[in-house]
């Protein structure tokens, strides 16, 4: 199983995060979306410049812009 940046994932590719690597406003924020590590996340699709990404967690659909989804790692369960 490969460990790659969120931002780097496809769409319809999930997989688990297992690290947020950002700290202070940023961190917090991300934690209270449910970003935490075990959870696991779907790239359901992006915008036309590839920013920001759509992802799928927990039932509800939330935006990252890449900048942000850089902070993130997940362990990749299906590759495509």
């Amino acid at each position: 199983m490969a460990e790659i940046r969120l931002r780097d994932m496809k769409k319809n590719q999930s997989g688990e995060i297992i690290a947020i690597k950002a700290g202070g406003e940023m961190g917090r924020r991300m934690r209270e979306m449910g970003l935490v590590p075990g959870t696991v996340v779907t790239i359901q699709g992006r915008a036309p410049l590839y920013d920001p990404v759509a992802l799928r967690v927990m039932g509800s659909t939330l935006t990252l812009r890449n900048s942000e989804a850089d902070h993130i790692v997940v362990r990749i369960s299906n590759e495509d």
